[in-house]
């Protein structure tokens, strides 16, 4: 019957993304993998506090939340065999019961930048996380290692199909169904021009 997953490249506007951006010339500099449209179960390496750039690892991340509230994205899809997404699902879980294990993989980061692979134990990047999960597929795996993965390159992956670009929230709300939220900042604004046509 299959199943169906989903690969998030998205920009939060940090200034580690518009660092990376500055290297990759591209808009789109971060990766996630996710077992449903909604986005409920969305999975990637990162930080684990918005407020701490340098403590990252494993971290299933909320797209509403954070830094996300504020992200733009390009979403894939991808369909996959009942015993693919099994393997997928179990291959997570078991990294986020052993999370403490795993740190964000900023040296083999560096390197894609002369081409050398770089491989450390339960230490990944982004899309090289997102890259290792794929292998599970074969149809859909990627022609380059994990290790020199990088974001885009999941756009030319004939495998994928591309559900949606734009701003993130507008994506989960939709699928959520709910409203998406009016934010202090748009308030603000609003109250603001209402003050000066008074």
């Amino acid at each position: 019957m299959g199943k169906k997953i989903y690969i998030i490249l998205s920009n939060t506007g940090t200034l580690f993304s518009k660092a990376i951006g500055m290297y990759t010339k591209k808009e789109l500099n971060h990766a996630s993998i996710a077992f449903d449209e909604e986005l409920m179960e969305m999975y990637s390496f990162g930080r684990k506090s918005s407020h701490n750039p340098f403590n990252g690892g494993f971290v299933k991340e909320n797209p509403v939340e954070g830094l996300f509230q504020r992200a733009t994205c390009a979403i894939y899809e991808c369909e996959v065999t009942d015993s693919v997404y099994i393997r997928m699902k179990r291959k997570i879980h078991q990294m986020e019961q052993q999370k403490q294990l795993y740190k964000y993989n900023l040296i083999g980061l560096l390197f894609i930048a002369i081409n050398i692979e770089i491989e450390r134990e339960n230490a990944f990047f982004c899309s090289q996380f997102v890259a290792t999960i794929m292998k599970e597929c074969p149809s859909s795996q990627l022609q380059i290692a994990p290790p020199l993965a990088q974001p885009h390159h999941f756009e030319q992956q004939s495998s994928l199909t591309l559900k949606f670009k734009g701003n993130l929230q507008t994506y989960v709300s939709s699928k959520r169904k709910v409203e998406q939220p009016f934010h202090v900042s748009s308030w603000r604004k609003y109250a603001f021009s209402i003050a000066n046509y008074m």
